[in-house]
């Protein structure tokens, strides 16, 4: 388990993180959100030890990372920014250099660098200079020695950073499946990735946690959540629309032909609103309900923090 108290760090005048704290358990994939300078980053280099707080505490397996930092080390997974790397190494020089640091040796050494080609799907290019090799691919070479020597607990800052649609989802359905037993918290800006993977949401920005619960809470915060939207071809008279019981509210767009009907609190529309379409025949190109849009309720819950 992680457990952070009252985290913070400094540099000189600047509070890059202010008085952070939260608990994490195996099982648990957090999806750690916030705008450019928010923290995160810095509060997953405390995480690692690679940078020293400020102020507060960091317990990792209920060991204090003040005195334990290299035993905890070696129960982590890093994917740092960027996936710094050896360029003139090949991506199987690296994960061989890797398995040496962290220990592996013998049979076990070589099944693991064997597993985890094959996981991220290295083949093609393990003896390419990784400097040569496309974001994308270096990106994999990064998460490859991350999870190199099987680890208890993966920290991942931006892990689809440069991947194609396909090889986002081959990450993230290995990031789903690696969490089953491991703490997993993955730092990204990409909305939709917190909703695909993970099971738990936090939000910092200046330093300051925001929010920090399901990705399902967070989708409740929105104006939109449970919202039935309609794309008409031509809008005809939709006043009717606005007028059916459980309707709390109607925006209209009359240029893309969209209309949202927002619900009352605990109305569910979709079922009301297909049927009067229905009756009166409308010419609807789609009609679904909205999940929330957490674009609006990330910018909303940022935009009035000041750091």
């Amino acid at each position: 388990m992680i457990s952070v108290k009252n985290l913070s760090k400094k540099f000189g005048g600047f509070t890059a993180v202010d008085n952070l704290s939260f608990e994490v358990k195996p099982g648990d994939i957090v999806g750690f959100l916030g705008p450019n300078g928010a923290g995160k980053s810095t509060t997953m280099k405390m995480l690692t030890g690679f940078l020293e707080p400020s102020g507060g505490e960091i317990r990792i397996a209920d060991m204090a990372m003040t005195d334990a930092s290299k035993k905890i080390q070696r129960r982590i997974g890093y994917l740092p920014e960027g996936a710094p790397a050896y360029g003139d190494m090949t991506p199987i020089q690296f994960l061989n250099f890797i398995a040496d640091i962290r220990g592996l040796k013998g049979e076990r050494k070589t099944q693991r660098i064997r597993e985890v080609i094959q996981l991220i799907e290295l083949q093609d290019v393990l003896d390419r200079p990784i400097e040569n090799l496309s974001k994308g691919f270096k990106r994999r070479v990064g998460l490859a020695q991350a999870i190199l020597h099987d680890p208890e607990i993966l920290i991942l800052d931006e892990p689809t950073d440069g991947l194609d649609p396909n090889q986002k989802h081959q990450v993230r359905e290995l990031i789903q499946n690696l969490s089953k037993d491991k703490i997993v918290i993955i730092s990204t800006h990409i909305l939709e990735e917190v909703t695909a993977v993970c099971n738990r949401a936090m939000i910092i920005a200046a330093g300051k946690m925001l929010f920090d619960a399901s990705p399902d809470a967070l989708q409740r915060k929105s104006r939109y959540y449970k919202a039935v939207t309609l794309h008409f071809g031509q809008l005809t008279d939709i006043s009717g629309l606005a007028e059916l019981k459980g309707v709390a509210d109607m925006e209209v767009d009359r240029d893309s032909g969209r209309v949202t009907l927002f619900p009352e609190e605990g109305v569910d529309l979709l079922e009301p609103v297909s049927a009067y379409i229905k009756d009166r025949a409308l010419q609807v190109d789609t009609l679904y309900s909205e999940q929330g849009r957490l674009d609006d309720v990330f910018r909303q819950m940022t935009a009035e923090v000041k750091g």
